[in-house]
């Protein structure tokens, strides 16, 4: 069960999303604005957000750059869009997963369920990782999410934290984009876009930059690595 916060604002389709996801036992609340989206996350915790992009207060896209300066909570885009472009911005500016409408319920619950299960670190029947990962200076606590450069706290968002996790888990080792895709954004395919953009802000986290890297090494055409400072 996760509590769930609809966005939309076509009543009819609203009315539906509620219906469906109450009857699979979740906790729904409903808003059909950007704005009383963002009071609602301010003031209530959700498992996760379902986000209409035609809102008549303020775009979605938007509204998902609001949301994300805010709160980490994975966020499903609602979208008649199916522009590839448009696709991979909303995922660069914070969007966990999308849906071009229409959708049936069978693929948003199955869509659903793989976002919590990566928001909650783990996948059915499987602990959580319990050892804590150093490389160098660097560490990386998975099961409490948490992690420390130099003894100073990093701020990581959810799915910075999960990119560096990973690679920790690997030091030295090159890691395929495509394997990046696959296990921490959990697609198949994408644009190398996404990967770059995150990277840039863990960069800048770890107090480097794609051309004096101290951690995060990119291999054009190859992958990413992390290892210590030489």
């Amino acid at each position: 069960m996760a509590s769930v916060l609809v966005v939309e604002d076509d009543q009819f389709v609203r009315s539906a999303l509620i219906r469906h996801l109450s009857d699979a036992s979740h906790t729904v609340r409903s808003v059909g604005t950007a704005l009383e989206a963002l009071r609602e996350v301010a003031h209530f915790r959700f498992d996760v957000v379902i986000l209409d992009l035609g809102l008549p207060d303020l775009d979605g896209g938007e509204a998902l750059k609001m949301l994300r300066g805010i709160t980490d909570v994975p966020v499903i885009v609602a979208t008649a869009r199916d522009d590839e472009a448009e696709i991979v911005r909303l995922l660069n500016d914070g969007a966990d997963d999308y849906l071009t409408k229409p959708f049936s319920v069978e693929h948003l619950s199955a869509r659903m369920a793989a976002v919590l299960r990566r928001s909650r670190g783990t996948t059915a029947g499987e602990q959580p990782a319990r050892q804590v990962l150093r490389v160098g200076g660097l560490t990386v606590d998975p099961l409490r999410r948490q992690a420390e450069l130099d003894g100073v706290r990093l701020d990581l968002t959810r799915r910075e934290f999960d990119l560096l996790a990973f690679l920790a888990g690997r030091p030295g080792v090159v890691v395929p984009r495509k394997e990046l895709l696959a296990e921490v954004w959990q697609q198949s395919y994408g644009d190398d876009q996404t990967i770059d953009v995150h990277l840039s802000w863990l960069r800048r986290k770890l107090g480097e930059t794609a051309a004096s890297p101290r951690y995060l090494h990119t291999l054009r055409g190859v992958g990413v690595k992390l290892e210590p400072p030489q």
